[in-house]
């Protein structure tokens, strides 16, 4: 049996349908609109009033969903049970909320995968194989990801800054994600700005722009696009030899060519007994990027 523990947003319905092929399933969401949402979908999930019931129910695995500033606690009760667990991203948005994190992945790292789908992505992992990080001489992460439904009040928590991290967090960790994937985790942010360029109610952004550099390797940037009438993430790196790129659209089967299976499958591996497959060392440089890129911009 897979836990959902929370359905704060759209991934983990995702999710679900890729588990219920295999799994029978088991949730708590509190929100009663969302959890009646889910139960449409999977009527034979069985149902948890919370989130202590649900983990007493002995999960093979959880998949976490619930708004970031809850992350720390709610996934220091998955690991006090010692189970491995799938911590839909971000799993921290400010330096505040890192630092409650940290002590609580460190009883189990191995335990823990929280990742940007894309990095599941069939055509990324193809790309990444091809790229030869030593060559690299800069990186370009473009995310397209309409936020007009923030901008129309879905998920306030989202689109506050100093809880679910707004536009340059949530949307920039897909860019973020592909270039410490690509390139290694020992990367800075040099600089961070943003706008808001069409939708005026929201509280962060729906544009932006991320500069890094890595030690001793290339520099980069992470363009974030919420005005948009596309889905799309564009990866593109210049080397002595010329330009390399790669951009990743949904396509006929997004599940599958946005990395939603990859990542489930990379999860059911956890569940089967091994560690997991993204160091906490990446995950962790990740978050420390798009904190420090939050803050600059405040």
């Amino acid at each position: 049996m897979i836990a959902l523990a929370g359905l704060a947003t759209s991934h983990p319905y995702t999710d679900a349908r890729t588990l219920a092929a295999g799994s029978a399933l088991a949730v708590w969401e509190p929100d009663a609109e969302r959890l009646a949402r889910f139960r449409a979908e999977h009527p034979d999930a069985e149902v948890f009033a919370d989130l202590s019931s649900l983990l007493d129910a002995k999960p093979d695995g959880v998949v976490l969903t619930v708004p970031t500033p809850q992350v720390a606690p709610a996934l220091a009760a998955v690991l006090d049970r010692d189970l491995p667990c799938f911590v839909n991203k971000p799993a921290a948005a400010t330096a505040g909320q890192l630092a409650a994190l940290d002590p609580v992945v460190a009883r189990a790292p191995h335990r823990v995968l929280s990742s940007s789908v894309l990095r599941f992505a069939p055509s990324f992992e193809q790309f990444r194989s091809a790229v030869r990080s030593s060559e690299v001489l800069t990186a370009r992460a473009t995310v397209r990801h309409s936020v007009q439904p923030w901008a129309e009040g879905l998920n306030p928590w989202q689109d506050d800054p100093s809880a679910g991290g707004g536009t340059l967090v949530t949307m920039g960790i897909h860019g973020v994600e592909l270039l410490v994937a690509l390139l290694g985790p020992e990367v800075a942010v040099a600089g961070a700005v943003s706008a808001i360029r069409r939708y005026r109610t929201l509280r962060s952004e729906d544009t932006g722009i991320i500069a890094l550099g890595w030690t001793d390797g290339p520099v980069g940037a992470v363009e974030i696009l919420g005005v948009t009438d596309g889905e799309a993430y564009a990866v593109t790196v210049e080397t002595a030899e010329g330009t390399h790129a790669v951009t990743l659209t949904g396509g006929d089967d997004p599940e599958t060519a946005l990395g939603y299976r990859g990542t489930i499958a990379a999860f059911l591996g956890m569940v089967a007994g091994e560690p997991s497959p993204v160091r906490w060392t990446e995950t962790r440089a990740v978050l420390s990027v798009l904190a420090a890129a939050r803050a600059m911009t405040r």
